[in-house]
């Protein structure tokens, strides 16, 4: 499972004012869009606004100015489904008309209920049908001799970083999850495909990939791992081949929801060799035996700890990210007690946590035992200090030490970078608060780190 959360304001299409720039010619036809969800849907927002900037259309930063808003929706969670629900509202009382897509988008039903007033609703990446109901509602009106498409495409995302989708869907069947039932099994790009994305990205100054998917390390096996010709030889769509590759055109190159198979030790050079960046997501979700059974995730939590020793052996600065979640039906006190012993183990460098919510559809609603909300609070906040008391001394234990950061944002009273360690959003920060104004965003420098805080760092310039 791929860990779905709101994105932050400056990831927010709707809100990220800094990455729309441009203004729209006279007459010209401009759509608005407001992304939520994961990085994933911010890859499809991105797609969409690309074909449409193609096509003549401007790209609006606030509903007044757009002749329509597109809403990219997730419907993972409950509480994710509420949120698209309310910015669905919010466009159709700020603008009027409003066409949805994405994952909510699989259960048009449920949309027209709440908001019979939305022009369409299409699911997850339909792009053509996402394009056809714009067609509908705005008719598009291009100007050959003005309308034409930088190479770089639209993106939501500062220029130095991109997501790099690789695949879509899963064949897991994890009882809380219904990615599968929206978005379908495995389909993995053909590898020269995503190669010729990712030099592209690069040339137009990315500095940073970040590999994702709903299951990285399965990709290639629809496949069966075909050969595709790159630069003059073949390469096969596999995880490792794809991430040497990757590590080749100078970019950070970072890997996200990689599921913990045998065949990840294979990345961990790679890692030592500095072709990737020594960092791994991977959503362990729980430790107990018992409760991945009944998630129906593969139960060896323990064998997990020995891969976590084998890998940190080969590549002893290796990051690890992961989520977990608490309260899951029949999760009883000595399984959560598992999981925090499981934690003193395996020494977590970044931890995200969710409590178990229903989610219509998944089989998890339908188990017994279901633990009480105040249960579930309880254990977030016990398993939440137990990370952060892990990550504060892992941080603490970097102080003095010199590193390389990547800067994000230069303010007048410090930069914000981050370290080889922190994926954008979703970990933590370096900053930089003397001798930082003449920093860009893109930069890659070095750093002392002279204090550490519960999630964060400070360093200066050398």
């Amino acid at each position: 499972m791929a860990a779905m959360s709101n994105n932050p304001p400056n990831l927010r299409p709707d809100l990220a004012r800094a990455q729309v720039t441009e203004t729209a010619r006279p007459g010209q036809p401009t759509i608005g869009m407001v992304s939520l969800g994961c990085p994933k849907a911010l890859v499809d927002s991105e797609r969409i606004l690309t074909r449409l900037r193609a096509e003549g259309y401007g790209i609006s930063s606030d509903y007044a100015g757009a002749d329509a808003v597109i809403v990219n929706t997730c419907g993972f969670l409950d509480s994710a489904k509420a949120e698209s629900l309310e910015a669905i509202g919010e466009a159709l009382a700020e603008n009027g008309k409003v066409l949805v897509t994405g994952c909510l988008g699989a259960d048009p039903e449920y949309i027209t209920g709440v908001h019979p007033k939305v022009l369409a609703v299409t699911g997850p990446h339909q792009y053509e049908q996402v394009l056809d109901a714009v067609h509908k509602a705005v008719p598009p009106d291009p100007n050959p001799f003005v309308d034409l498409m930088p190479a770089s495409g639209v993106t939501l995302t500062p220029r130095h970083y991109s997501y790099l989708k690789i695949s879509e869907g899963c064949n897991h069947r994890c009882k809380f999850c219904i990615i599968p039932d929206m978005r379908g099994r495995l389909a993995s790009r053909p590898v020269n495909a995503v190669l010729r994305e990712a030099e592209r990205l690069v040339d137009n100054g990315v500095k940073e990939l970040l590999v994702i998917s709903q299951d990285t390390s399965a990709y290639g096996v629809d496949r069966k791992h075909d050969l595709h010709p790159w630069r003059g030889r073949e390469v096969r769509s596999h995880i490792t081949d794809l991430a040497r590759e990757l590590g080749k055109l100078g970019a950070w190159v970072r890997l996200h929801y990689v599921y913990p198979y045998p065949h990840v030790r294979d990345l961990i050079p790679l890692m030592a060799e500095k072709l990737v960046l020594p960092y791994l997501d991977i959503p362990f979700q729980h430790a107990h035996p018992e409760t991945l059974k009944r998630m129906a995730r593969p139960a060896a939590a323990a064998k997990t700890l020995d891969e976590i020793a084998a890998w940190r052996a080969i590549c002893p600065d290796l990051t690890l990210r992961s989520t977990f979640i608490v309260g899951y039906p029949g999760e009883t006190e000595a399984e959560f007690q598992t999981l925090l012993d499981w934690m003193d183990e395996a020494q977590l460098d970044r931890v995200g946590c969710f409590q178990y919510e229903n989610v219509d559809g998944a089989r998890s609603n339908d188990l017994p035992d279901h633990v009480p909300a105040e249960v579930k609070q309880d254990r977030w906040e016990r398993f939440m200090e137990k990370a952060q008391a892990i990550s504060e001394a892992k941080l603490d234990a970097k102080v003095g030490k010199r590193i390389e950061v990547i800067v994000d944002l230069v303010e007048d009273d410090a930069a914000t970078c981050r370290t080889k360690a922190d994926a954008p959003e979703i970990d933590g920060n370096l900053f930089i608060d003397e001798g930082h104004t003449g920093l860009q965003p893109g930069q890659i420098v070095t750093v002392e780190v002279d204090e550490a805080g519960e999630y964060d760092l400070w360093g200066r310039l050398v």
